[in-house]
């Protein structure tokens, strides 16, 4: 430890050398301490990474309306979708880390999509996870083409007649695809992959029986052909069984845990943002997800609230871009 004693024992320019250099530390300190002080100053930017009028677009703005309130700043949401997510990641990854712009996505872009080709900004460095918001499950579901009732009649099914099975997901390297990968690899029988290039078009096929089952997230769009009868569930990728289909079990409870994987999405900033900025932006987000309203928004899409420090949410992108890249590497899966 460094006494008092030691440092008048020091010859004066040795002092003088040591004060200087702890005030020069004490002034590089107080441009941050000022600016977190003071943010948010002025408007702040929600930068969705998909197109207006899907959940996460529903919730991004419900969640910004409640951290206007909490901030007493206005906070606008823009959406630059395209590239699985990356575009939208990659306009905050170029902005100033200063806190007032902000991404909001699923994991993908961070977790998913570096294994599958070069990005334009670098996961690790570049952006900055500021808390987890939501898991959005996966379903998989029947459609008319599939005579069977249940999870257990479709194994059945491909192990008779490998590939007879047609499996369709929203695209290659997709979290449904992956599900489907993680199925096989359990299983060990075969099925007939049948990419779509997002889930419009994958839904009206589904809905004219052209294959047997198809793995997307839980929706608004989907429930109604759930309550009619016309897809019918038959496993779910949630941390719990969902509340509107309390009677479908999740892929962990029919034996295929790896493939019990739902879309976690939540609340980025660019690298290098200041640490009490981002604590900030940590707790109000918490607050946020705690409130009725937005639990209510939520919880009425089959959404889940998650919550938790920034910390927990970076180990939880971690770990999944781990469990993916040896998906990926074992199914030889490269995107379009």
């Amino acid at each position: 430890m460094f006494t008092s004693e030691k440092f008048v024992s020091l010859n004066p320019s040795r002092r003088r050398l040591l004060v200087l250099s702890v005030l020069a530390l004490c002034a590089a300190a107080l441009p941050s301490i000022s600016f977190a002080q003071a943010w948010p100053a002025r408007p702040i930017r929600i930068v969705v990474a998909y197109p207006p009028g899907g959940i996460s677009d529903n919730i991004a703005r419900a969640l910004a309306d409640r951290l206007a309130q909490q901030l007493a700043t206005p906070v606008l949401v823009e959406n630059r979708a395209g590239a699985g997510g990356s575009i939208g990641m990659d306009l905050v990854a170029k902005a100033a880390p200063d806190g007032y712009t902000l991404g909001f996505s699923s994991i993908s872009p961070l977790a998913l999509n570096p294994h599958l080709g070069k990005l334009p900004y670098d996961p690790a460095k570049d952006i900055t996870p500021v808390a987890s918001v939501m898991y959005s499950p996966v379903v998989l579901l029947a459609t008319p083409a599939f005579e069977g009732k249940d999870f257990k009649d479709m194994l059945a099914l491909a192990k008779a007649r490998p590939g007879s099975v047609r499996w369709a997901t929203s695209g290659l390297a997709t979290v449904g695809h992956i599900v489907l990968e993680q199925v096989q690899q359990g299983t060990k029988l075969a099925f007939t992959h049948v990419p779509y290039k997002g889930g419009g078009q994958q839904l009206t096929d589904a809905l004219g029986g052209q294959f047997e089952v198809l793995s997307t997230n839980l929706s608004a769009a989907v429930m109604p052909h759930i309550k009619s009868g016309k897809l019918r569930p038959l496993a779910v990728g949630a941390p719990a069984r969902v509340d509107t289909l309390p009677q479908v079990p999740t892929f962990a409870e029919l034996g295929l845990p790896p493939a019990n994987l739902s879309s976690l999405f939540g609340v980025f900033a660019p690298g290098q943002i200041p640490e009490a900025v981002l604590l900030r932006l940590n707790n109000e987000i918490n607050l946020a997800l705690q409130t009725p309203e937005l639990r209510q928004r939520l919880l009425g899409a089959d959404n889940l609230p998650t919550a938790g420090s920034a910390a927990a949410f970076a180990r939880q992108i971690a770990q999944e871009s781990d469990s993916n890249a040896r998906i990926i590497k074992a199914a030889h899966i490269k995107a379009d």
